[in-house]
């Protein structure tokens, strides 16, 4: 029996098994762990790019996933958002929301953002804008621009800019941004989202020293009020952020612990580290 499994009988024995103790509220994460992979393998074309992995996050923790290039790191993040579905393996976002039952969107309305590497912001509207057209609910740009937000909407915008540290460039083109800027806005774009779970896929490759200094204190900023993982392969930034690290190669967890713990693995320094 996997871990959610046991919570989820657990929780049936305390409330019963009526039709309303079976759908409890998705995404309820009461449990300290938000995020639970269990023996998921993911094949193309007779490579094992997932095998079985198995991997659980906690809530308000900030992660970092790091390995060699054909690890299954973006594999696995394809898996937690519904763009892949593992030939085997289950995977549940709290205890309650089966994640291989939902698509993209609604993946992402159960509060999973995912960042990529390449930033995606609306080059031609201000940040601002940007902001605007994050807001949950109605996605579609006229309805959005041309309703208008209520005040906690514009409270929430305030907020968010506040934390990406763009308050000064609030009515700048996106497009005139710099590249650091540009993944802090889209990082606010998730957060107008209010995810419960932000995936980040190396947010600091072609960053300047300064954006990257800036982007690990933004991350270590919304620990604990997000869960975030980090996938980096920058082994300095890693360490100025992570508390735990986890390993992966061929497919699977190598090793898992702090910074110093997975540097010092043996088998981390021979597949990884090239020690």
């Amino acid at each position: 029996m996997n871990a959610a499994t046991a919570i989820r009988q657990g929780w049936k024995k305390v409330f019963g098994t009526g039709a309303a103790s079976e759908r409890p509220p998705p995404g309820d994460t009461s449990h300290g762990t938000i995020l639970y992979l269990e023996d998921i393998s993911v094949s193309f074309d007779g490579f094992k790019a997932l095998n079985a992995l198995t991997l659980y996050i906690d809530v308000g923790e900030l992660r970092c996933i790091i390995g060699p290039n054909g690890a299954g790191k973006t594999t696995m993040m394809d898996v937690i958002t519904g763009k892949t579905r593992p030939d085997k393996g289950s995977a549940w976002f709290g205890i309650t929301t089966d994640l291989l039952t939902l698509t993209e969107p609604e993946i992402a309305v159960a509060g999973i953002g995912r960042k990529f590497q390449k930033p995606t912001v609306f080059e031609q509207h201000s940040v601002l804008e940007n902001l605007e057209l994050a807001v949950a609910g109605d996605k579609t740009v006229w309805p959005t621009l041309s309703t208008g937000l209520n005040p906690t909407q514009r409270e929430r915008i305030d907020e968010v800019m506040t934390t990406i540290q763009l308050q000064d460039r609030r009515d700048m083109r996106a497009g005139m941004l710099s590249h650091g800027q540009k993944q802090w806005l889209e990082i606010g774009m998730l957060l107008m989202q209010d995810p419960q779970l932000l995936l980040v896929d190396e947010p600091v490759a072609g960053m300047t020293p300064q954006e990257v200094e800036r982007t690990a204190e933004l991350l270590l900023s919304l620990a604990g009020k997000h869960s975030v993982v980090v996938v980096e392969h920058d082994m300095n930034f890693v360490r100025s952020i992570a508390k735990k690290v986890t390993v992966l190669h061929e497919g699977h967890v190598l090793a898992e612990g702090s910074m110093d713990e997975v540097q010092a693995d043996p088998k981390v320094k021979e597949v990884y580290l090239g020690e």
